[in-house]
């Protein structure tokens, strides 16, 4: 069936019914602007118009000279897969199972009521100890919520402030999770380049004099770098933010627990929309699917609404078991092991590999280490493989691949002194094969 229509909406929507038919799969390519508009006796604007309608639903993409094609689904990379067979696995970005504490014996302890709809969506004694938290970093007034995850949060933030097509200021590289939020929802990417201090000024005020609506930073054990901000930093780029107080700041506090680096906030008291999202995945467990927010009142209010107690609220049995285990002193001192565990095993790797030659400038935080080479990361990730090691690729999590041609990323959260000699010593071998090669 060809396209029909008259009007902008009338020709986006003949398209849109043709997609949701299955006459146009991803891919297909639209006639060019002219021609559709010879054909159907209107203004080439009107085609034009339509056009953009179609993009900015997410139903279209535009490649340049290459015309509007019909969009498809995004393929995202994820933490966490594409490691199999015997090779060891530094890849995954998880956190050590052996350093999580048991989510069942938690689940069965203390007193668990069976909600009901209508019931508040947050546990009462779970948001008392989430505003005590907070309470230590905020100075600003701030409600408390409880999301599925910082991924779910930040998304539902964007999502109740943000229209399709606006554009987010994202450190960059970026957290896997990030890059696949943005693209999903139809958000432009505004990079903001991360050196050992976090986000850089200059490239965060560019971006906010380009148009950005929201900003989305980790204050700390960035992934996947492992950069923190300093205290100097922070106030660097307060003090860029105080003048865009339209913004929407968004701070990613996902290593809170188990950090070695101090929280430095980036959110001025000029800032009229923000959160600060505090999940328990890296500290209390992956399949706890819960991030504690908190959140000037318009924004929780706006969050609430998508969190209700009536169809989408957290379950009220993974913030009972939230709440034990971070009231629990026996967790604590998990949680003490975990840090200096996680800082001894990424130091182990840096020392290991500069023995070796190889250089990591800084000493991260977190699950990861970020190494720069100056040979091409897809061909260090393949020569690994073969040789047992599995490890990602910098490109994937960057805005312009070609930036980072020679970054990898290796998780170091379970790495042994074994692992991490024998892994240095053939990361060396594959570079200086690399090296001749070329």
């Amino acid at each position: 069936m060809p396209i029909s229509g008259t009007t902008a909406a009338e020709i986006a929507g003949s398209v849109r019914d043709q997609v949701s038919s299955g006459e146009l799969a991803p891919g297909a390519m639209l006639p060019p602007v002219r021609a559709l508009a010879a054909g159907l006796g209107v203004n080439r604007n009107t085609v034009a118009l339509a056009y953009r309608r179609l993009v900015g639903a997410g139903v279209a993409e535009t490649r340049g000279r290459g015309g509007t094609v019909i969009a498809a689904v995004p393929q995202l990379a994820r933490e966490g897969v594409g490691v199999g067979g015997d090779s060891v696995d530094l890849a995954s970005g998880n956190p050590d199972p052996q350093l999580l504490p048991d989510i069942l014996v938690a689940a069965r302890s203390g007193h668990y009521g069976q909600p009901l709809y209508g019931m508040p969506a947050i546990d009462e004694a779970l948001d008392t100890w989430a505003r005590d938290d907070f309470a230590e970093d905020i100075e600003q007034p701030f409600r408390t919520l409880v999301a599925h995850g910082a991924v779910d949060a930040t998304e539902r933030l964007l999502n109740a402030h943000l229209a399709r097509g606006d554009m987010v200021a994202v450190e960059d590289p970026c957290f896997l999770a990030s890059i696949g939020t943005l693209q999903l929802n139809g958000y432009r990417t505004a990079p903001v380049q991360v050196d050992n201090a976090g986000m850089r000024p200059h490239d965060l005020r560019a971006a906010l004099e380009g148009g950005a609506r929201a900003v989305v930073c980790t204050p700390r054990a960035h992934n996947p770098t492992g950069a923190s901000l300093t205290a100097e930093r922070a106030a660097d780029l307060r003090a860029i933010l105080a003048d865009h107080p339209q913004v929407l700041v968004i701070e990613d506090d996902h290593f809170s627990a188990v950090s070695t680096r101090p929280y430095c906030r980036i959110t001025p008291a000029s800032t009229a929309r923000w959160a600060l999202v505090r999940s328990v995945s890296k500290f209390l467990g992956p399949d706890l699917r819960l991030a504690l927010v908190a959140a000037d009142t318009e924004s929780a209010m706006r969050l609430e609404a998508r969190l209700s107690a009536g169809t989408t609220w957290v379950s009220r049995l993974l913030q009972h078991s939230a709440r034990e285990l971070l009231a629990d002193p026996g967790v604590h001192e998990l949680h003490e092991r975990a840090r200096e565990a996680y800082a001894h095993r990424s130091g182990l790797l840096i020392q290991r590999m500069h023995a070796h030659g190889i250089e990591v400038p800084h000493r991260p935080d977190g699950l990861n280490v970020w190494i720069e080479l100056d040979v091409d990361s897809r061909s260090v990730v393949h020569a690994l493989a073969e040789r047992g090691w599995a490890v990602r690729p910098g490109h994937l999590f960057v805005h312009d691949p070609s930036a980072h041609q020679g970054a990898i990323r290796v998780t170091s959260s379970t790495i042994t002194e074994p692992q991490a000699e024998a892994f240095s010593a053939e990361l060396a071998a594959v570079v200086a094969d690399l090296r001749t090669a070329n």
